[in-house]
């Protein structure tokens, strides 16, 4: 089906491609509850009132929206697209330094636009924390659409990981992580997004001030036909917090990241693509 979806794409166009997203998004709409719901749970919080069924419908088809776009980015057919980036400057500034950062985002619009964005200007090289099992899938798609688009990939969870992230980091790379949804038991600290109580993993904050680098918010947000939003903003700065503080500079940062979250979905509400029981007290 993959292999069908990428050859109609990318021999007849982006336009009859997305002609077949309406019916995968039907598809997934009629025979996905879980995720159904978890879209309803959602909208409900981002819109402030009960969504109806062309909110789902239009929240499925731009997460399906954004999946199909990453045929095109791999493939640096940039001059598909329209991009808007904003705080690239601040982004150069920490690069500058020489200590690369730590880019922290959420299941939130695309981070193959960002990628993308990498990819234009080869001067932001950008490796991926993430587990291995999920790497080596992606990576096998994405090596089957483009071989040279096959993500930098470090894996959570094995030895030299924490090795391999300074490593990247003394390079000048950014490493990428998304900090919204964790697989293990590691602590979660209460934070309120879109006036509800939930839970966000501290990890990604703690390794970020473990190795004392700064930390930028990155998302890229679909605005709907070609057209992407890429925001980048400082999120927190560990260069120089002493061991006594950093507990309460990772709780500042935690509070900060869950407050961007607020706003960009209120900003951009079709854009949370967490499918997940994210919102329960106890999630």
């Amino acid at each position: 089906m993959l292999r069908l979806m990428t050859w109609i794409s990318l021999r007849l166009g982006r336009m009859p491609g997305r002609l077949v997203l309406h019916g995968i998004t039907l598809y997934f709409l009629l025979f996905s509850p879980a995720s159904r719901r978890a879209s309803r749970d959602y909208l409900r919080r981002a819109l402030g009132r009960a969504p109806r069924w062309t909110d789902s419908y239009r929240h499925f088809f731009s997460f399906a929206a954004t999946v199909h776009d990453r045929l095109y980015l791999v493939n640096d057919r940039f001059d598909l697209f329209d991009f808007e980036v904003q705080g690239v400057e601040r982004l150069n500034d920490l690069l500058a330094q020489g200590q690369g950062l730590f880019l922290i985002g959420a299941h939130l619009g695309s981070f193959e636009v960002i990628r993308a964005l990498g990819r234009k200007n080869t001067d932001l090289r950008i490796a991926m924390l993430m587990h291995q099992e999920n790497a080596q899938k992606i990576n096998a798609t994405l090596a089957a659409i483009n071989p040279a688009a096959a993500l930098d990939v470090i894996g959570l969870g094995q030895i030299d990981s924490m090795l391999k992230v300074r490593e990247r980091l003394d390079e000048g790379h950014m490493v990428g992580m998304l900090a919204d949804r964790t697989p293990g038991d590691e602590p979660l600290l209460p934070v309120r997004i879109l006036d509800t109580e939930t839970r966000l993993p501290s990890g990604p904050f703690r390794m970020a001030a473990l190795l004392r680098r700064p930390v930028v918010f990155m998302t890229g947000l679909y605005l709907g036909g070609n057209r992407y939003a890429i925001h980048f903003e400082p999120l927190a700065d560990f260069t120089d917090v002493p061991a006594g503080q950093r507990e309460a500079a990772v709780e500042a940062a935690i509070t900060r990241y869950a407050a961007l979250l607020d706003h960009y979905c209120r900003a951009a509400p079709y854009n949370w693509f967490n499918f997940f029981d994210f919102w329960p007290a106890n999630p």
